[in-house]
């Protein structure tokens, strides 16, 4: 990006970074925050309405840092998947978990616990403490930063051994299944199949208990990206507006979504429809029981229900265009005139429209669902294409987009009147 004016672009970026951080370090003062550091304690995350600013210092310290970069050194730094082993390591060998909270452990304790060589240990760590994950508070000595502290976590944790056992070998054959497949959106076409004997991800998944609970648990790394956690629904959408409605959450997993936005919005009801082994053993609140009830049914079968609204959570990202059409379709059997479908899902943004730092988080995702799923996340155009593709009576009515939220919220109206005479 040039700069606007005579001043070098570094400098103006330099200015930039200063009067944007020092007008955050004043509204962490006035909310009683503490200045952020990687120490163990330091809070992983921010305000809310703080977004904008912390997105303003991302995207400048970014393209300083990257601008003063050689090309090479920065081409290494986008392509370091190098950088896998030591994540994967601390977590698969449970040296995260090793290191006491608010304490340290040496280097030859780590060694003795895991079996490993003094070398390999300092090697390991070292190249995780450079990451900011975990550090060297004095020689040969590791202790946590909030970057380790977090990454702790069972689920994070989970997610690591899952990016190095599964995502890591099927992103190393994403180019060769362009190569071979150049325009397919089969889901046994793709880099993961490529790693997987030809299976695919639902294909190994259900044959593989153990890297189905890995899967499984990674998937709930999710709560943390920006807008996607479960607990966010409720401020995603004016749920308030639709008053006594019946909302059937299509692919509802075990309720925590439904029962969740049960609590806040007194007025509404809801079904969970999910696979059998999904809703196996779900239980319902005494408070929200008669408000929240489960159905098997799956994800493809005609909708059998009559309901206000059908809600879809991350449901079509995992799914070609031919599957997603197949889906919309199969609610039309119970839709009746003035029904609603609310879709939330990632709605993808034009270049250069959103801060970086966002920018490549979602870009990051959408090779990922190449990777596994032959699916992409689709722009405005393509939303209106599938539901052109599906039904001539669905008709987008809005895109509900929350500052900070990687996803938005389609409202899709069943509008018979919208049917050429």
């Amino acid at each position: 990006m040039a700069s606007s004016n005579n001043t070098p672009r570094i400098v103006e970026l330099a200015a930039q970074i200063s009067a944007s951080v020092n007008k955050f370090e004043t509204l962490l003062s006035d909310q009683g925050l503490p200045s952020p550091t990687f120490d163990e304690d330091s809070p992983p995350s921010f305000p809310d309405d703080m977004y904008s600013l912390r997105a303003q210092i991302l995207d400048a310290t970014a393209e300083l840092n990257e601008v003063l970069t050689e090309p090479l050194m920065l081409i290494f730094k986008f392509a370091a998947i190098s950088n896998l082993i030591s994540l994967d390591t601390v977590c698969r060998l449970g040296i995260l978990d090793m290191v006491p909270a608010g304490g340290k452990l040496s280097f030859a304790e780590v060694a003795g616990k895991t079996g490993l060589s003094h070398a390999e240990v300092r090697r390991v760590l070292r190249h995780a403490m450079a990451m900011r994950v975990l550090q060297e508070p004095e020689p040969e000595m590791v202790a946590h930063t909030k970057v380790s502290k977090f990454m702790s976590l069972p689920h994070i944790q989970a997610w690591a051994q899952f990016e190095g056992k599964d995502t890591w070998p099927a992103c190393a054959k994403v180019a060769d299944a362009l190569e071979k497949w150049p325009a397919s959106g089969d889901i046994k076409e793709t880099g993961f199949a490529l790693a997987n004997n030809g299976k695919s991800v639902f294909e190994v998944l259900h044959a593989d208990p153990e890297r189905a609970m890995r899967f499984g648990s990674g998937m709930k790394s999710l709560d943390h990206v920006p807008g996607c956690g479960d607990m966010l629904v409720s401020k995603a959408y004016d749920w308030a507006s639709l008053g006594n409605s019946h909302i059937v959450h299509v692919g509802g997993s075990r309720g925590v979504v439904a029962m969740d936005l049960a609590k806040h919005f007194e007025k509404t009801r809801f079904l969970v429809q999910d696979g059998p082994m999904m809703i196996k053993g779900a239980e319902v609140p005494e408070e929200l029981q008669g408000r929240v009830d489960f159905m098997e049914h799956e994800l493809f079968a005609p909708q059998t229900v009559q309901a206000d609204v059908y809600y879809f959570r991350m449901a079509f990202r995992n799914w070609n265009d031919e599957n997603a059409v197949k889906l919309l379709k199969a609610q039309v059997p119970a839709l009746r005139r003035g029904a609603k479908l609310l879709i939330q899902d990632k709605c993808m943004t034009p270049p250069n429209t959103v801060p970086i730092s966002e920018e490549r988080i979602q870009r990051a995702i959408d090779m990922s669902l190449k990777t596994f799923f032959n699916s992409r996340d689709r722009y405005l155009d393509d939303w209106k294409a599938l539901l052109a593709a599906a039904d001539e009576k669905f008709v987008l009515h809005k895109v509900v987009q929350i500052e900070g939220s990687l996803l938005s919220m389609l409202e899709v109206h069943w509008d018979v009147s919208s049917v050429k005479a």
